[in-house]
């Protein structure tokens, strides 16, 4: 699955990797039932499992990913955040993870734990994402983070990381931008985008910060459906680095004024026109959705 993965990434024709939020409990089996019954399957390249999204308890990310290789056969990128693991943690999962051939790993710094639905939680936070990043590096040296060589080699592990989809300063955003592509991960998936301007002038910026760094990395568009005035209104207020238009928000809010029904419709074909001209421009693509395969399926038919 590692070259496959590879492959598809850092290739010339379209990529699209779908996200998949574990349950709150055992039901793994009917998520996969959901998408199973849909053609979405088919347009995708690879899954990407969610690690307690929004500090909310959820089913382990390298178990699901797990099963989720295992049932549609495809690709599973585990996501992993810095949030509740510590450097030994950390390892440990990505040694265990190898041992399943999860050998995918997004690196996430993490929501705060203050936003979690479990009580008194506290976030662990020994870094950020790159540590993460720089123990990936290291395992794929034959080597933990303190130096110490494996008893028995692992297999090769891809990483990928996140950046924000905009910011005031488009400087700033770059040299993030260039701090994650000095670790080479195969992809850098962005925050979602909703205009075609914003994604020509991220591409701007991700294409200059990859000469400059020399990196083996593809950009891949976060893509994230607004069906919904308070959906654009959530991504707004709780996301990092991600902006709506003001056009849309009221599109979708002139429609609300009309009916459920109207909101919905006006917000699938907005999604759909943004869905494409996305894809039309750059084809590389992260679906997110909540697990709303069917709306998912009707926007990339």
């Amino acid at each position: 699955m590692y070259l496959q993965l590879k492959n598809e990434i850092r290739g010339k024709t379209s990529f699209i990797s779908l996200e998949i939020t574990p349950p709150h409990g055992s039901g793994n089996a009917v998520i996969f039932e959901k998408l199973d019954a849909t053609k979405l399957k088919n347009r995708i390249n690879a899954f990407v499992v969610t690690d307690n999204p929004l500090a909310r308890l959820k089913s382990d990310s390298v178990i699901t990913a797990f099963k989720l290789q295992e049932y549609f056969s495809k690709p599973a990128i585990a996501t992993i955040t810095m949030r509740d693991k510590n450097k030994i943690a950390l390892q440990s999962v990505l040694m265990g993870a190898n041992e399943l051939n999860i050998t995918a790993i997004l690196a996430l710094t993490g929501d705060p734990a203050t936003s979690s639905n479990q009580p008194n939680v506290k976030g662990v936070f020994e870094a950020n994402s790159t540590l993460l990043l720089e123990i990936i590096k290291c395992f794929n040296a034959g080597i933990d983070y303190a130096g110490k060589e494996f008893g028995a080699p692992l297999r090769p592990i891809l990483s990928l990381a996140v950046c924000n989809s905009r910011a005031n300063n488009p400087k700033t955003l770059q040299k993030k931008i260039m701090t994650k592509l000095r670790f080479n991960p195969a992809a850098l998936i962005t925050q979602p985008i909703y205009t075609l301007s914003n994604a020509k002038v991220l591409k701007a910026l991700f294409d200059e910060a990859k000469e400059q760094t020399k990196a083996d990395t593809e950009l891949v568009f976060g893509f994230f459906p607004v069906t919904r005035l308070k959906t654009a209104q959530f991504l707004t207020s709780h996301v990092n680095g991600v902006h709506i238009p003001q056009l849309l928000m009221q599109q979708l809010s002139g429609a609300k004024k009309i009916s459920e029904e109207e909101e919905l419709r006006v917000g699938t074909i907005l999604s759909k026109e943004i869905f494409k001209e996305l894809k039309n421009f750059h084809p590389k693509l992260h679906l997110m959705g909540a697990n709303n395969f069917k709306l998912l399926d009707e926007i990339t038919a």
